[in-house]
């Protein structure tokens, strides 16, 4: 669960809280850390060398829930991830991807990967990276995720200080 579990999806905030991300400070070194709510433990962010990872929206939990109720909350995240892009793209210019099927793939071996790729990993934010950049400086990307069937899906935002790139097989 994160701290964004119950809360409605707003293109507006999510595009504040990117904003606020991208303004805010991300550590130059040392090792990755979640951050959770106090009171809760849920995950609120993922901090670690040159990069912070936040969740922007979590759908409702999927257990029990099939067919045409399953693809509709599908759709409806899908459709929250092309709204925000939609409008990071009228801000900030044309996305390009980086994709996740390298990262996961060095992970399940594990073969070491960089920090934020690494990170990615360990919250099951899987889903390929939507990418700008340079943007003041740093580079942003957003994910949709979703680790298992039953579990929520998760809309995520990466700030980091050095650019995203998409990781080659050779690499």
């Amino acid at each position: 669960m994160t701290a964004r579990a119950g809360e409605t999806f707003g293109t507006v905030r999510a595009v504040r809280d990117i904003e606020a991300l991208l303004a805010g400070a991300v550590p130059a070194a040392g090792p990755t850390a979640d951050e959770g709510e106090p009171d809760t433990g849920e995950w609120r962010a993922t901090a670690g060398e040159g990069f912070r990872i936040v969740p922007l929206w979590e759908s409702d939990g999927l257990v029990g829930v099939y067919g045409p109720e399953w693809q509709q909350a599908e759709e409806a995240a899908a459709g929250h991830l092309a709204c925000l892009v939609g409008e990071l793209d009228c801000r900030w210019g044309a996305h390009r991807t980086a994709g996740m099927r390298v990262p996961i793939f060095r992970h399940g071996a594990g073969e070491p990967l960089p920090p934020l790729y690494r990170a990615l990993c360990e919250r099951d934010c899987l889903g390929d990276l939507t990418v700008w950049g340079p943007v003041d400086g740093r580079w942003v990307a957003v994910s949709l995720n979703q680790c298992d069937g039953d579990a929520p899906m998760i809309l995520v935002a990466v700030v980091a200080d050095r650019p995203i790139v998409e990781l080659d097989d050779a690499e």
